[in-house]
């Protein structure tokens, strides 16, 4: 589960270093930035479905991190 997370997360940064370079040297003048932009928020919802879907199948489990037991 581990490795699917951070190669989601690689793939994210990838995108948008991607998207940062051809911003400096396309300079507007191509759709490749919108591109790279839009792969990036592809894979980051797809990311988000797959954690809930895996919390929800059992494969993780929620640690309650930053919740104070009333």
């Amino acid at each position: 589960m581990r490795i699917i997370v951070i190669l989601a997360f690689l793939g994210i940064i990838a995108s948008l270093a991607s998207a940062f370079l051809y911003l400096m040297r396309d300079k507007g003048g191509s759709n490749r930035t919108v591109n790279a932009l839009t792969v990036r928020i592809g894979l980051s919802i797809a990311l988000f479905l797959f954690v809930l879907f895996a919390n929800y199948m059992g494969w993780i489990q929620s640690t309650g991190f930053g919740l104070r037991p009333q």
